[in-house]
């Protein structure tokens, strides 16, 4: 940062004076809360989280310092719940995503399925040849999502990300209703409970244990 734009002391402090307030405004939502999904208590949280960030920022900026402690943003949460308290149907909308480690394995399945069918075209360098694309129909054609994602080595995939929301609703919608757009109903202010899987929660595991391991190792 140049000198032109060092920050003082004094708007260090005033950042710190915005932490404490926010948090008593926190602690205020928290106690007059109304239920377990109180919007109030929501916009708090998102005020502390603003506050504090803008704290650790300034103080960095001024004294090369940070704080101890992280608050997640509103982006890592999602919104309060607004379904109904007693849904009557559910959607359970699931997201993984793979990479293709090993095409000619993957070709090589795929071809091995189509070649068990007895009505599949097996001229002409087969029904898959050396089409990724009709690989990955000829093998989630055969296969459930889920023998997929626990043989997806066999299949030369690798995993990446996944997620699975289970959304509420009143009721259950008619059939072929949303066959057309089937993600774009996806409200996250429905969603009842979710489940992530993700690399980066290994790798935060890991720098936890690593961090253990050293504090051992200095004899604390």
């Amino acid at each position: 940062m140049s000198d032109a734009a060092q920050l003082t002391a004094a708007e260090v402090r005033a950042a710190a004076e915005s932490v404490k307030a926010a948090l008593d405004r926190h602690l205020e939502a928290v106690e007059a809360r109304t239920g377990e999904d109180d919007p109030a208590v929501y916009d708090a949280f998102n005020a502390l989280a603003a506050a504090a960030e803008a704290y650790d920022e300034k103080l960095y900026d001024r004294y090369d310092e940070v704080t101890p402690f992280e608050i997640p943003g509103a982006d890592d949460a999602l919104p309060p719940y607004g379904g109904p308290e007693e849904p009557h149907a559910l959607s359970v909308l699931i997201r993984r995503d793979y990479a293709v480690a090993e095409p000619q394995r993957l070709l090589a399945q795929a071809q091995r399925i189509a070649d068990l069918d007895p009505d599949a075209d097996s001229t002409a360098g087969g029904v898959v040849g050396s089409s990724v694309h009709a690989a990955v129909g000829v093998l989630f054609g055969e296969y459930e999502p889920d023998e997929i994602a626990s043989r997806h080595k066999e299949f030369g995939l690798e995993e990446g990300d996944s997620t699975l929301w289970v959304s509420a609703a009143d009721e259950l919608t008619e059939p072929g209703e949303w066959l057309n757009t089937p993600f774009d109903q996806a409200d996250p202010t429905q969603v009842v409970c979710r489940f992530d899987v993700s690399s980066v929660f290994d790798e935060d595991e890991l720098l936890d244990d690593e961090d253990e391991d050293v504090l051992e190792g200095e004899g604390v």
